[in-house]
């Protein structure tokens, strides 16, 4: 007997139906032998629609408000699944996160796991129960719920993995594994039947939308053995290992991020510190900034450019302008028009010429580059937002063949 762990998203349990699908996958599961854990996200569109709700009531709600509101979407969906199970004759418990002592940090709307208190989920393996519970929550020191960060339910699958050594997690998508590109864009993507966590995780960052990417942190931390699976149709998925069997590419995927704004700020002055006092101030106040491009100075003044997801835009802009007489700049400009481009793959620290490949993709198709990040693993360029999907089409097509 194994113990495997299963998260399915709010797809995978949007109505009536698709959550008896589930209940009959874990049931099976349950059935083969195992002890099971499942993690559950909110219904469909639920967490959308109560995001909606909140700003119709009061747009600037307090985040601590907003993980109470968002985290009830999750308990709708794990009782309405344990009575699917009920209903098939099976033993299963629903628990909520504060129930199996999930701890976080106080971050609210994107907590951190800090531990999981094993006693009351090791009693209910112990009674032989399928558990169901809620993902994407947890509570904090003061008992405050916290939520995750959008896709958190990966993360809370993957914790309780790594917590009680599970033979297997298993993340159940309406997508059948991971690919090349978004199949939504990219007909031809292909798909791997095997991934390494680190090209996982870089894809994920970037924008690919199959995994929550503190989720493979996790993963890769603690060795948990991954799949991603479909929860419509059976067929095999994607494993995501440490080391994949054979290298067919120096590549692992193409990746796109749209919710990005690139900031410029104009006329600093060229002397020593001034990038450091720019960096600083916005990690003192939790900006996370990514693609970064200083122009050389010029009669003692440079400009600064970086990127930064939308959810950081405004408060990005209120302490950039807070600041302005002490770092000296002459304007900012933000620019909403850009989305990123992410050529991802640990093979490229040992094959030459990747990013000449991507640059003449992108040229052949007509396509601006407005910045440049690289790594050890990835390469990615900032372009219009109206060019994004045809710059992920011509860059696959480069190094994954054209469609035929």
């Amino acid at each position: 007997m194994g113990l495997i762990v299963q998260k399915f998203g709010g797809s995978s349990v949007a109505n009536a139906e698709r959550i008896n699908h589930v209940a009959d996958i874990i049931a099976d599961t349950y059935k083969a032998g195992n002890n099971v854990i499942v993690v559950l996200s909110a219904q469909g569109d639920t967490t959308d629609d109560l995001i909606e709700k909140a700003n119709r009531i009061n747009p600037n709600a307090s985040r601590r408000e907003m993980d109470m509101l968002l985290s009830s979407g999750e308990q709708i969906s794990i009782a309405l699944c344990a009575m699917a199970l009920e209903k098939r004759g099976l033993p299963v418990v629903s628990l909520l996160a504060w129930q199996i002592g999930l701890q976080t940090n106080n971050t609210h709307m994107d907590a951190r796991i800090r531990k999981i208190a094993k006693e009351r989920l090791q009693t209910e393996l112990d009674k032989n129960n399928i558990i169901i519970v809620a993902g994407f929550q947890g509570v904090n020191a003061f008992g405050d719920v916290t939520t995750l960060g959008r896709g958190g339910s990966d993360t809370s699958a993957v914790a309780l993995a790594a917590a009680f050594h599970a033979n297997l997690c298993q993340i159940y998508t309406d997508v059948d594994g991971v690919y090349t590109a978004d199949p939504r864009v990219v007909p031809n993507a292909k798909k791997l039947s095997e991934i390494t966590y680190a090209d996982m995780l870089e894809l994920a960052s970037q924008g690919a939308q199959v995994l929550h990417n503190r989720s493979v942190e996790l993963a890769k931390k603690y060795h948990v053995n991954m799949e991603v699976v479909s929860s419509l149709k059976p067929v095999p998925g994607t494993k995501v290992k440490e080391v994949v069997k054979v290298e067919k590419t120096n590549i692992g995927g193409v990746a796109k991020m749209d919710n990005i704004v690139r900031f410029s700020l104009v006329g600093l002055a060229d002397r020593p510190g001034v990038a450091f006092k720019v960096f600083s101030l916005l990690s003192r106040n939790n900006v996370n900034v990514d693609i970064i491009l200083q122009s050389v100075g010029r009669d003692g003044s440079k400009d600064i450019s970086f990127t930064c997801t939308m959810s950081g835009v405004e408060k990005a802009r209120a302490v950039l302008e807070e600041n302005r007489d002490a770092m000296g700049y002459d304007s900012i400009e933000i620019d909403y028009d850009v989305a990123k481009i992410s050529l991802v793959g640990a093979g490229m620290m040992t094959h030459a010429g990747v990013a000449a490949d991507m640059f003449e993709a992108l040229y052949d198709g007509g396509i601006n580059i407005q910045m440049i990040a690289t790594s050890e693993i990835r390469i990615s360029v900032l372009v219009k937002k109206d060019d994004a999907n045809r710059a992920i089409k011509v860059v696959h097509d480069k190094f994954f063949g054209a469609e035929s």
